[in-house]
């Protein structure tokens, strides 16, 4: 088995940990292994021959997010941004152990862990075409359950930052995803002017 393979392999074997679980295609899967699954295809969609680092960043970009709840920081802002702070280094560092188990050396790990951490945001295409995965598969599989859980102008926020967070090209594709009405509305009052 080559390294790219045997990476992937091992995110998913340590995914498969999760706990919690979803429906999908009639059976219960680890929510991790499923959401990694939907980075990998939707980057295969968006930006097929994608680079290496980038598709093995997209597998692993939650990578054992089960074992850092969100409950274990204060409520607001401030508590959310240094729980995303904390997991973004947490799957850096899993996947430096697990990158470099699978036989990949320095440079590829250091690359791999520059995504996961959206070092350059805007400036490096590698980490802005990771974003941008990121938000094609939250608007396409995570939003509407998202927007029922919580009050429309804090739904319209997060929107707002979604969109502005993308490439024009990934705004483009964003429009083509088939999404219900409600959702697809939501998404236009949050577009910015």
């Amino acid at each position: 088995m080559n390294s790219f393979d045997s990476a992937i392999a091992r995110f998913d074997a340590y995914n498969s940990q999760d706990p919690n679980k979803e429906w999908e295609g009639g059976q219960q899967v680890a929510r991790e292994i499923l959401y990694a699954q939907r980075m990998s295809e939707c980057l295969d969609d968006f930006a097929p021959g994608a680079a290496e680092e980038i598709r093995l960043a997209a597998r692993c970009q939650h990578i054992g997010r089960w074992q850092i709840p969100r409950a274990s920081y204060p409520d607001g802002k401030k508590g959310y941004l240094q729980w995303r702070g904390m997991l973004a280094k947490f799957h850096a560092d899993v996947a430096d152990k697990i990158l470099r188990e699978s036989g990949y050396g320095d440079e590829m790990v250091e690359k791999a862990r520059s995504l996961l951490l959206k070092k350059d945001l805007h400036h490096n295409q590698a980490t802005q075409l990771l974003e941008d995965v990121v938000c094609l598969v939250f608007i396409r599989y995570y939003l509407k359950d998202f927007a029922a859980k919580h009050e429309t102008d804090k739904v319209e926020d997060i929107l707002r930052k979604t969109i502005k967070k993308m490439s024009p090209h990934a705004r483009r594709k964003a429009g083509s995803i088939p999404l219900d009405q409600s959702t697809r509305d939501l998404i236009l009052r949050s577009v910015p002017d």
